[in-house]
């Protein structure tokens, strides 16, 4: 058996966990002792802070965990997103990173694929404001990923 795994939550805390989401009235101790998807809600991004191409896909495949029934229409939302964001960043870390987080979700690692773009805003942040993205691009791939937020 693998190794149970513990958090902790304060008092207001949410956890979203198998596509459930659980809010907590007092300080509480939890133990998975099997495999759980859950996500804690400061990695939760809302609608309206998915304003960026990789916060888009962020909040594309965080729908895979939070929503399991809708898993397969964010899947597609997300392979779409993933082949316009390559056809759009030029900066190799970006571009490569991008192909390794399409492999995770493709192998299931959704988590992983999460972690690792997080890693990625602030270089998108100084891409950005650097302008070394064009302005139709961006408002292209907005104009593609909006609808789903």
């Amino acid at each position: 058996m693998k190794s149970s795994l513990r958090i902790s939550l304060k008092t207001g805390e949410k956890i979203f966990i198998n596509g459930a989401v659980l809010k907590v009235d007092r300080k509480v101790g939890l133990e998975f002792l099997n495999d759980v998807t859950f996500l804690l809600e400061n990695h939760v991004l809302q609608p309206e802070d998915a304003s960026t191409p990789l916060r888009q896909l962020y909040f594309i495949v965080q729908m895979m965990l939070i929503n399991p029934d809708g898993a397969d229409q964010a899947q597609a939302m997300f392979r779409k997103s993933v082949v316009m964001l390559l056809n759009c960043f030029q900066n190799e870390q970006i571009l490569t990173d991008l192909k390794h987080i399409d492999a995770m979700v493709t192998e299931g690692r959704v988590f992983e694929a999460l972690k690792t773009i997080r890693t990625l805003y602030k270089l998108e942040d100084e891409i950005l404001s650097n302008r070394q993205m064009p302005v139709e691009t961006l408002e292209q791939i907005t104009k593609e990923i909006a609808p789903w937020r």
